[in-house]
């Protein structure tokens, strides 16, 4: 008989998950508007999620190594908390500058509350179901995402103060979610193991996969929506609206084969997936293009997470899975963050089929990259 996936601590993650998406995804889109307001330039609106993303992929190796000491139900309560004191800084700061700046802690805390969920998370799941129950997990936050940003705009036409407090509510609320969750014995290393650092860095290079293959993630986030509208396509939206319904219809069918026929086995096909994606966004950004794509990504953008946790969590002990999703965090947060940036440079420049062709080309490396590094991190 399969082990038990759906327990209550399990639904309580996927509720505290969903609050804590929900909360960022409405301020995150409207926070460059409001900068904007302020007097600020687009660059400057820009930069708030960068230095957001790149924050958090910088601290989150430490912050996930410190949630494996302290314990993860510990971090995730204290991040919640901070993200309540940010919320009501940012509806009240009025220079950018100091914005900016707030934004870079806030950064360290969203990477220790992302870290310290997927540890305890892992904790939770069998091991024989661990990808099936990451993909079911995941598919909260991609619900919080789908209507996150379209409430966020509504308030956010009524005031950026009222924003701000409902961010806030929310974020209590998360810290109230966390403290209903059992605290998880700390694992313990082996005894006689070799004692290692804060970082888990054979994660870290084998996240580098990660890394390449979300360049393109980064760039269809920020533009798709441009490139359907310099194409004449609408809804503008079209592309995401696509890649989240073929996601949330995919994911729980096809999360759950890494477990049954071999993570890299199930791997390395969403890593072909991916680069066609975005290969086909590279030839053309009309309707027939644009749903193209998002059909061939959808699939194998949001089938290769669950199964990247899968793969790299049969090589770590329980006392560092907070350090190994750092070390993931880092890595997807930093080809995000790279990618939403460059590629808007390579835009202007070159073109929309030239910046997704780069971002193709990055996708195809990371299939003989992660060939490799495969080779000297484990076997299944």
């Amino acid at each position: 008989m399969p082990e038990r996936l759906f327990t209550p601590r399990f639904f309580v993650m996927c509720g505290f998950s969903f609050t804590v998406f929900l909360s960022a995804f409405q301020l995150l889109p409207t926070a460059p508007f409001h900068i904007i307001d302020l007097g600020g330039s687009t660059f400057a609106s820009g930069l708030f999620l960068g230095f957001l993303t790149y924050s958090s992929a910088f601290s989150a190796p430490l912050t996930g190594a410190y949630a494996d000491r302290v314990g993860a139900r510990r971090v995730l309560i204290v991040s919640s908390l901070a993200l309540v004191v940010f919320s009501m800084l940012y509806a009240v700061i009025t220079d950018v500058r100091v914005m900016l700046a707030l934004v870079l802690v806030h950064g360290v805390f969203w990477s220790g509350l992302l870290s310290a969920s997927a540890a305890y998370m892992t904790n939770l799941l069998p091991e024989r179901r661990r990808a099936e129950g990451i993909g079911y997990w995941g598919l909260s936050t991609l619900a919080a995402v789908a209507v996150a940003p379209t409430v966020g705009f509504w308030i956010y036409n009524r005031g950026w103060l009222w924003l701000c407090i409902l961010s806030a509510g929310l974020n209590l609320i998360m810290a109230v979610i966390a403290t209903q969750l059992e605290e998880q014995p700390r694992a313990v290393a082996v005894a006689g193991a070799r004692p290692r650092g804060l970082l888990e860095r054979r994660v870290l290079i084998v996240s580098v996969t990660l890394a390449l293959y979300s360049f393109g993630y980064g760039g269809i986030t920020s533009f798709t929506a441009l490139y359907a509208d310099a194409n004449g396509v609408v809804p503008k939206g079209i592309y995401l609206t696509t890649l989240a319904i073929v996601i949330l219809l995919t994911r729980p069918v096809l999360g759950r084969l890494g477990d049954r026929w071999g993570y890299t086995t199930v791997f390395v096909p969403c890593l072909i997936l991916i680069a066609v994606g975005l290969g086909v966004l590279a030839l053309g950004g009309t309707r027939g293009y644009l749903l193209a794509s998002a059909v061939i990504f959808g699939i194998g953008f949001g089938t290769a997470y669950p199964t990247y946790v899968g793969y790299v969590m049969r090589g770590v002990s329980a006392d560092r899975r907070g350090a190994a999703f750092g070390a993931i965090l880092a890595a997807f947060d930093t080809g995000i963050g790279t990618g939403s940036t460059s590629m808007g440079w390579l835009i202007q420049r070159y073109g929309f089929s030239t910046a997704f062709g780069v971002a193709a080309v990055l996708a195809i490396l990371a299939l003989p990259y992660f060939l490799a590094v495969d080779r000297v991190y484990t076997r299944e």
